[in-house]
C-alpha cells in the first residue's frame, strides 16, 4: 500500500489507534498500541523506544552483565522507525493497523544489536554480490486447551493438549478441532501470513505449518508474527500455543526450519539449481552448504538460542545431532532438495521452533554467503543415517558448549560483526547462568527421597 493510502487507513480507522511491534534478542515482540495522531508525526520523523529491549531477558529481568544498555547507560530510548512496507490489518482486532519498526543508534545508524537490522545488513551484502535470497520458514508447535492461568496455576504440569495421541498428518485430528484449525488458515492468510500448508504432527494438539517463501526480510517478518499471531488467534479459542523446542523428553522436538534459496537480481533465475548437474545443484549451492556446515558449530546458539533447544537435538528424535548434510535426507543437518528450477533450495533442520527468525535467518545466510566468498568445497553428502555419520564432527550439546565455541572463534565476528556477536554472547551466558539457579522437576524425581 502507497504511504498516502496508508495514511488514509490509519486517519479512517474507527479504533483510533495504530499497533506497532519491535524484535528484542529472543524474538520475543515488544511494541504498543499509539493514537493515529502519534504514527503519523512519527511516520516520517521516527521515534523513541526504550532500549531495555535489549537489556532484559525473556522473563524481563535485566541483564547485569550486559555492556549495550543497563544501569550504567540509564535504559534510554534509542531512535526507531517504523517501516511502512510491514503494514498489516490485525483481522482480530478489527482490522486495527499495524507496523514493525527497527531501531537505530544515536547517529541515525542501524543498532548493531537490533537483530531485524542484522539481517537487512547481510541481505545488503547478498545483493551487493548480485543475489536475492528468498526464504521461508516452517514451525511445529504444541497447543493445549488451557488459558494462560490454568497453566501457571498447574505450573505447566499436567496440561490437557489440544488433542490425544500421536496423530501426524491426520485428517481425524485436523477435524476434531477444525474451527481452530480453519482460523488459524485465514486469519494467518488475512494477515498477509500465507501459509503453503497446515498439519497436525507427530504428538498430542501437535501442528505444523509452512509459510510460503518470498524474500527473505519478508519471510523473516512473517515468521516471527506467525508465532505472536497463532498465540494470539489461539487465546481466542481457549487454547495456549507453545513453541518450546522440547516439551516433554517422552515427545518429539518443536522444529522451525529454515528453507532458502538464492536468486539472481531479475529475482527469474534460480542460483542454486543446474540441471547440468546430476545432482541439480550448482556450484554456488554447494559453497553455500559448505559454508553452512563449516560454520555451525561457531554460530549454534543463533539457531538454538535457549537451554531448551538442546533437549530437542537429541539422536532418533527428527532433529539433527552431527554436523551433516544429505540429499533428502530428514537425519542430517542439513537437507538439499535440489528439485527443479523453481523449487531447488536449502533446508536447514538444526533450527527449533524457539528461534528468533531474525537471527535464524541471519545466520543461515551469513554462513552460507561465507561458504561463496571463500569458495568453501562441499564434502560428500551422508547417506542413510545421519546419526551415525561423525565424519565432520557433532553438534555442541549444551548452550554453554555452543555459546564458548562462538566466544573463541574469530568467524561470527566476522560474519555478523563485533558489536552484535559481543552482545548476543553476553546474553546467553546470562541465559546459562540463570538456568544453574533452578532446582529441577528432575532432581526432585532423583533425589527427593532416596538420598
Amino acid at each position: 500500500m502507497a504511504p498516502k493510502d496508508i495514511i488514509h487507513y490509519v486517519q479512517n480507522h474507527p479504533a483510533g489507534k495504530v499497533k506497532i511491534a519491535f524484535s528484542d534478542i529472543d524474538g520475543i515482540l515488544r511494541g504498543k498500541y499509539i493514537s493515529a495522531e502519534k504514527f503519523l508525526s512519527v511516520m516520517d520523523n521516527g521515534m523513541g523506544f526504550c532500549d531495555v529491549i535489549f537489556g532484559w531477558d525473556a522473563g524481563d529481568t535485566v541483564y547485569t552483565n550486559a555492556k549495550y544498555t543497563g544501569l550504567h547507560t540509564g535504559y534510554p530510548d534509542s531512535p526507531a522507525r517504523i517501516d511502512t512496507g510491514t503494514f498489516r490489518k490485525v483481522p482480530w482486532e478489527k482490522e486495527i493497523p499495524f507496523f514493525l519498526g527497527d531501531l537505530y543508534d544515536t547517529k541515525g545508524n542501524p543498532s548493531p544489536v537490533c537483530p531485524r537490522q542484522l539481517l537487512k545488513q547481510l541481505i545488503a551484502e547478498s545483493k551487493k554480490e548480485g543475489y536475492s535470497p528468498v526464504f521461508s520458514q516452517e514451525f511445529e508447535w504444541f497447543n493445549f486447551a488451557e488459558t494462560p492461568r490454568t497453566a501457571s496455576d498447574k505450573h505447566y504440569k499436567n496440561l490437557n493438549p489440544l488433542t490425544p495421541g500421536m496423530f501426524g498428518y491426520s485428517i481425524l485430528r485436523s477435524s476434531l478441532e477444525n474451527p481452530y484449525f480453519n482460523d488459524l488458515f485465514e486469519q494467518l492468510r488475512l494477515f498477509n501470513i500465507p501459509l503453503e500448508g497446515l498439519h497436525t504432527e507427530t504428538g498430542p494438539g501437535t501442528y505444523e505449518a509452512a509459510i510460503t517463501c518470498s524474500n527473505a526480510l519478508e519471510a523473516a517478518d512473517r515468521a516471527i508474527l506467525f508465532k505472536t499471531a497463532v498465540k494470539e488467534i489461539a487465546y481466542r479459542h481457549g487454547v495456549i500455543a507453545t513453541f518450546m523446542a522440547k516439551i516433554n523428553e517422552n515427545l518429539p522436538g518443536c522444529g522451525g526450519h529454515v528453507h532458502q534459496s538464492l536468486w539472481d537480481k531479475s529475482g527469474k533465475n534460480n542460483l542454486f539449481h543446474d540441471a547440468k548437474d546430476k545432482t541439480g545443484m550448482s556450484a554456488l549451492m554447494k559453497n553455500y552448504i559448505a559454508g553452512q556446515l563449516h560454520c555451525l558449530p561457531y554460530i549454534l546458539p543463533l539457531v538454538a538460542p535457549t537451554i531448551n533447544s538442546y533437549k530437542r537435538l537429541v539422536e532418533g528424535t527428527w532433529a539433527p545431532t552431527t554436523l551433516t548434510w544429505g540429499i533428502d535426507n530428514r537425519t542430517t543437518a542439513l537437507r538439499a532438495l535440489p528439485g527443479g528450477s523453481k523449487s531447488c533450495r536449502l533446508e536447514t533442520r538444526v533450527i527449533g521452533a524457539d528461534v528468533n527468525p531474525y537471527l535464524a535467518m541471519a545466520a543461515c545466510l551469513g554462513a552460507g554467503l561465507y561458504g561463496i566468498k571463500n569458495n568453501l568445497k562441499l564434502k560428500t553428502a551422508t547417506t542413510g543415517n545421519g546419526y551415525r555419520d561423525y565424519s565432520n564432527g557433532t553438534l555442541p550439546s549444551t548452550l554453554l558448549e555452543a555459546t564458548q565455541q562462538m566466544k573463541k572463534s574469530s568467524l561470527p565476528k566476522e560474519i555478523f560483526g563485533s558489536a552484535f556477536v559481543d552482545h548476543f554472547i553476553q546474553t546467553r551466558e546470562w541465559e546459562w547462568a540463570e538456568h544453574k539457579k533452578a532446582v529441577t522437576d528432575w532432581e526432585y524425581r532423583r533425589y527427593f527421597e532416596i538420598i
